[in-house]
């Protein structure tokens, strides 16, 4: 079984977490998150770490979750979330103009994706991208949702793929 909720959250300097009963917000130097805790799981602080505690064993699943998303909170609000995006083909460009991503990857037309609030975007090359904000979730969601409209194929690996991701190429047909 896991313990993840045992472990004690180190806070970086210039962070600061705010209880007010199951509400927990989170500020540090790249903004504010808040989150509300479910019943039975509580966060205490003392100097500088957070410990959570639970009721019951019932509560030990849901512990570990909470655990896990006030840490990424944590980190998000002192240095933040990215996600690389790669283009993949002949042809394939990624430009950002303000809050808008335009990409050419070989559709009859070029699509134009807004970026959600407090989420960032930047090409350091035409076919790269990264994705960046203080919330995992909501810039793991903007990367999964640009990354759908083309994924890579196995044949030729051609697409938008994560940097840390691997495609499974297969052999061409054969005669």
């Amino acid at each position: 079984m896991s313990r993840v909720a045992k472990n004690p959250i180190p806070l970086p300097k210039g962070v600061e977490v705010k209880l007010d009963g199951s509400q927990v917000t989170v500020k540090g130097g790249k903004g504010s998150l808040a989150f509300t805790m479910a019943p039975g799981v509580e966060l205490s602080q003392d100097d500088g770490v957070l410990t959570l505690s639970y009721a019951s064993d019932q509560q030990k699943a849901i512990a570990g979750t909470t655990r896990a998303l006030v840490n990424n909170m944590v980190h998000g609000v002192s240095e933040g979330w990215e996600r690389r995006l790669l283009l993949n083909g002949v042809g394939y460009r990624a430009k950002v103009t303000g809050n808008t991503v335009n990409l050419t990857i070989g559709l009859s037309h070029p699509v134009d994706y807004d970026m959600p609030e407090g989420i960032t975007a930047e090409s350091p090359s035409q076919t790269e991208l990264v994705i960046k904000g203080i919330d995992k979730q909501a810039v793991g969601q903007v990367a999964a949702e640009i990354r759908s409209f083309r994924p890579p194929e196995p044949y030729k690996g051609k697409g938008i793929r994560y940097a840390d991701e691997h495609v499974r190429r297969k052999e061409t047909k054969k005669k």
